[in-house]
């Protein structure tokens, strides 16, 4: 039995059961279960299931902070890339992991820092505040929901779905040339289709959220 429970230790259980049983399978009891304790013990720690999932999404960013440090010299889009490579490597590091990182509320305060660096690597490049703000939120929503997507692929990794296969597709949608070479596109080569998107994004922030005077320069 464990000799002492706290919430860090329920959240670092949660997110190595998390791989075995996926986020549906996730159960406060069955955490409680493998602490070997009872589950009314876990509610003076989390009163309910969104309570911990919040405390995951904190713990999988504290794992993530000493790899988002800054590139010495590197571009605002340099940044950028940086950042939403670390994410999405973590995030797919654990099984949901997207659906448990996303919509949830931080615990703490400790992200501040970093959203702070990332925010003056854009203020210096010429972006307002508020397009700072906007940037790293449109970064952020188009890394966390291409992972979500790629996790329907493959909802235990390494093993996709077979309703994404290709061929199995091909014959689903018949006498649709365009729409089957799209899904190729879309569910084939995940990664080469991230960065794709990737530079798409950064590339418009630079047009639509960068005042012009500083496109110039």
């Amino acid at each position: 039995m464990a000799t002492r429970i706290d919430r860090a230790l329920v959240a670092d259980t949660a997110l190595r059961l998390l791989n075995e049983v996926g986020l549906d399978g996730l159960t406060l009891r069955r955490i409680a279960k493998e602490l070997n304790v009872q589950a009314p013990a876990l509610y003076w720690h989390f009163k309910s299931k969104q309570e911990l999932l919040d405390e995951m999404a904190t713990e999988m960013f504290r794992r993530m902070v000493p790899m988002l440090a800054l590139p010495e010299g590197a571009t605002w889009q340099e940044v950028m890339a940086h950042a939403a490579h670390v994410v999405r490597r973590d995030l797919l590091g654990y099984r949901d992991g997207a659906k448990v990182f996303g919509g949830t509320r931080f615990t703490d305060d400790f992200y501040a820092g970093t959203l702070e660096s990332f925010l003056q690597v854009c203020l210096d490049a010429g972006f307002t505040t508020r397009g700072a703000a906007r940037a790293w939120f449109t970064l952020n929503t188009y890394t966390m929901g291409y992972v979500i997507e790629e996790q329907s692929v493959y909802p235990v990794p390494g093993e996709r779905d077979p309703a994404y296969d290709p061929e199995v597709r091909a014959r689903r949608l018949g006498d649709a040339p365009l729409a089957i070479e799209a899904g190729r596109e879309f569910f084939e080569d995940l990664e080469a289709g991230f960065d794709d998107g990737l530079r798409a994004v950064i590339a418009g922030i630079g047009v639509t959220l960068l005042p012009a005077p500083a496109r110039r320069e």
